[in-house]
């Protein structure tokens, strides 16, 4: 995430506060081309990825004295507490349909984290993220319907077929059960992030949806690691996962996007498993075999691919409007 709103950890940025995939920024837009270019909020964007990465692989560490279930909850009520002081959404003046909005993001949110750190609980972080942004990919070729998607979609598939040595020998079948799971929440956590972006201002219904997967996930933590939670290393690390994974990412990638195109944008997102990889080989030894590099490369070409592709179209479609 998220992953991301917590995800691999990756977030897709919402129809209300991203431009629209369809409709290229001007070249002379103001805060679009600074001083160096597009670089700065080129590398806002690498940063949050960085950031969200390397946050889940020491939340990995972690999960020896939480427990994956403790680490979710922890990482969920500290950025749900931020996220409340910093944006203290208004509570008064929203409808029932408001509210089921962002329930169900935050179901979306709190499932998937907690699959995909049952996942990287089994298997390495790089694979995880690479099974896990499956769920993305599969949701723009859909969303498309081009011919040209069949492409990506083989590509994806070869590259999940790399990943597996040809059967998922190499790979715990659960973890990867677990992440191919969590990449389904990720393409719903997309949906319902737009959806509460329309009907909340700001980042009101981010932060809403956030409480409500702490509040879900919090009986489970404790149930899974009682009092273990309340150590002050835990806690401490925890806190650091929450920033890393969540809070950083998010302020940087609000920053990036009121000056970066949503389609440059998503395609700086697709880097995410090759940046797990990274994450996993230098903070927790994870070696990647010569197959398993070539399937992450291969699932980031499509997931490349396919958003340019729906670019494209969507700029087709502009003047036809």
């Amino acid at each position: 995430m998220n992953t991301r709103a917590l995800g691999p950890p990756v977030t897709a940025p919402s129809e209300a506060s991203a431009p629209s995939l369809a409709t290229p920024v001007p070249a002379g837009a103001p805060g679009v081309r600074g001083r160096f270019g597009s670089f700065g909020p080129v590398g806002l964007v690498l940063a949050g990825g960085i950031s969200v990465q390397f946050g889940g692989a020491l939340a990995v560490t972690l999960m020896p004295r939480a427990g994956a279930l403790g680490v979710v909850a922890l990482r969920l009520a500290v950025a749900a507490v931020v996220l409340l002081v910093v944006c203290r959404p208004r509570l008064r003046g929203h409808s029932r349909a408001d509210w089921g909005t962002v329930v169900v993001f935050g179901v979306t949110m709190a499932a998937m984290n907690g699959l995909f750190y049952q996942a990287v609980d089994r298997i390495p972080l790089g694979p995880a993220v690479t099974l896990e942004v499956l769920g993305p990919l599969a949701l723009s070729v859909l969303a498309s319907r081009r011919a040209l998607n069949l492409v990506w979609a083989g590509l994806a598939l070869a590259g999940v077929f790399l990943l597996g040595g040809g059967g998922f020998a190499g790979l715990d079948p659960v973890g990867v059960a677990f992440a191919l799971g969590a990449g389904a929440m990720w393409a719903a956590y997309i949906v319902f992030s737009a959806r509460t972006g329309r009907r909340f201002p700001q980042a009101d219904g981010l932060a809403l949806a956030m409480a409500v997967g702490a509040l879900l996930f919090l009986p489970l933590g404790v149930a899974e690691s009682g009092a273990k939670l309340a150590d002050p290393v835990t806690l401490g690390l925890g806190a650091a996962v929450a920033l890393l994974s969540s809070v950083l990412p998010y302020t940087l990638e609000l920053l990036a996007l009121r000056r970066l195109p949503a389609s440059t944008f998503a395609i700086l997102m697709s880097l995410e498993p090759a940046i797990a990889a990274t994450a996993g080989l230098l903070v927790l030894g994870q070696s990647l075999t010569l197959p398993e590099t070539a399937a992450i490369a291969l699932v980031v070409a499509a997931s490349m691919g396919a958003v340019r592709t729906q670019v494209g179209r969507g700029k087709r479609a502009v003047p036809e409007s």
